[in-house]
């Protein structure tokens, strides 16, 4: 099979818009190709899938996972984002790093992979609402899939092993305090009833540090209170950003900031966790046999919905991701194919 196959469906998608929650147009073209490539792709929403034609539930399984969502393009783009463009390697358009390229790189892998002798069934699955988390993503797909025990998620890793990677949690507070005249300094500030628990939310440090991904993090990110200059406010509202490492869920993590607040405390979710993968696991000692280097990732992908071991490992640079003018090399495209299929053959 030619590589460029994999590029030239990576331009095709890319001139189809796939904003998350949006990406019905994106599935239908990857459907069709998969279908001409003799997939038989199953689809779940705009979820897609295909399973190892030889499949034999005695065998292990490996998942090979990518997203076709994209983020909205920022306004600072020099060209249309959604008009591939090719500049010698470079090409140019939404969602090519993050993360087309280990789109169609894992797919012409599966393709490749389903053609050869093997000990091992392969999954390939197209997951939609990556970018924002959304129930109609991985999550609502995953039932439909037999027994997986481990995972390759195609995010950008420069084609290092992501081996762990942080959770995330967003926690909305409220300070009550009651309204009055500001002339007369009459009422309880929610803004002041605020101040000790920012300044602890500031300053406090979670016990136990990963080797991997360091400390469990929070930030307020967004405040919110009053309406007007001489009316006291009676509620302070604020958002933290809580980036929690391998050693605590996002519900013990909850806990501790609950029981050190006086505001009221409420997290949107605890479905969104940090995840690992063991360093003696097989397919990370193969990563290290070919020289890869494993490392923790700050970034959440759909990893973290997946109740088996898994592991970011794929083409592009995530430091391009959200970017305008986003780009990957079509010769990352290429050695990541390369690479796979070394991963895959021993280990």
């Amino acid at each position: 099979m030619d590589k460029m196959d994999a590029v030239n469906l990576l331009k095709e998608l890319i001139a189809v818009p796939s904003v998350s929650r949006d990406e019905t147009l994106a599935a239908d073209l990857l459907q069709q190709r998969m279908t001409e490539w003799g997939l038989n792709p199953c689809r779940k929403g705009n979820n897609l899938y295909s399973l190892d034609p030889q499949y034999d539930e005695r065998r292990p399984t490996v998942l090979l996972n990518a997203h076709i969502d994209t983020v909205k393009p920022a306004a600072s783009w020099t060209m249309n984002p959604f008009e591939p463009l090719v500049k010698g390697d470079y090409l140019f358009g939404l969602g090519s790093n993050d993360c087309g390229g280990g789109l169609v790189a894992l797919l012409h892998v599966y393709r490749t992979l389903i053609s050869r002798a093997r000990t091992y069934n392969y999954i390939y699955l197209a997951s939609a609402e990556e970018e924002v988390g959304g129930s109609n993503g991985i999550s609502c797909v995953l039932p439909s899939l037999p027994h997986v025990d481990v995972a390759v998620v195609g995010e950008p890793t420069g084609m290092q092993p992501a081996v762990a990677e942080r959770g995330l949690m967003v926690v909305d507070g409220i300070a009550h305090g009651r309204s009055g005249h500001a002339a007369r300094q009459e009422g309880v500030n929610a803004i002041t009833e605020a101040l000790d628990d920012l300044v602890w939310l500031r300053d406090f440090r979670f016990e136990k540090t990963s080797e991997l991904l360091g400390e469990t993090k929070m930030s307020v990110t967004v405040i919110q209170a009053g309406t007007q200059h001489n009316v006291i406010p009676d509620e302070c509202h604020f958002v933290i950003d809580v980036r929690t490492n391998e050693c605590y869920t996002n519900e013990e993590v909850f806990q501790v900031i609950d029981a050190h607040t006086k505001s009221e405390m409420k997290a949107r979710s605890f479905r969104l966790g940090s995840s690992a993968i063991s360093l003696t696991h097989p397919l990370v000692k193969r990563c290290v046999e070919l020289g890869m280097k494993p490392f923790g990732s700050p970034t959440l992908s759909d990893q973290a919905l997946m109740p088996f071991p898994s592991m970011k490992l794929g083409p592009g640079d995530s430091a391009r991701s959200h970017t305008a003018d986003e780009y990957i090399r079509i010769s990352e495209i290429e050695k990541a194919i390369d690479l796979y299929l070394l991963l895959f053959e021993h280990f």
